[in-house]
C-alpha cells in the first residue's frame, strides 16, 4: 500500500508540474497574441483548464500524502 501511495504521489506531482508548465506556455502565447492583436478567447480557456488541472493534481497528491502518513503511522505502532 505504501508503494502504491508513493507512486501516486510522484505521478500527481509530475502531473501538477506538467500542468503548470503547459499553463505558463499558453499564458505566454496569449500575451504574445494580445500584443500583436490576434488574441483568441480559446487561449484563456485553455489556460484556465490547465490551472484547474494543476489544482486537481495537487489535491490528489495531498490526499495521497495524508493516506501515506496514516499508513506509515499504523505500521510504526
Amino acid at each position: 500500500m505504501q508503494t502504491f501511495l508513493f507512486i501516486l504521489i510522484i505521478v500527481a506531482a509530475i502531473g501538477a508540474l506538467v500542468s503548470v508548465v503547459r499553463g505558463v506556455i499558453i499564458f505566454m502565447r496569449k500575451q504574445h497574441d494580445d500584443v500583436h492583436g490576434t488574441g483568441a478567447i480559446e487561449n484563456g480557456l485553455a489556460q484556465n483548464r490547465m490551472m484547474w488541472r494543476r489544482v486537481q493534481f495537487q489535491a490528489i497528491a495531498i490526499v495521497a500524502i495524508v493516506l501515506f502518513l496514516l499508513v506509515a503511522r499504523g505500521h510504526a505502532s
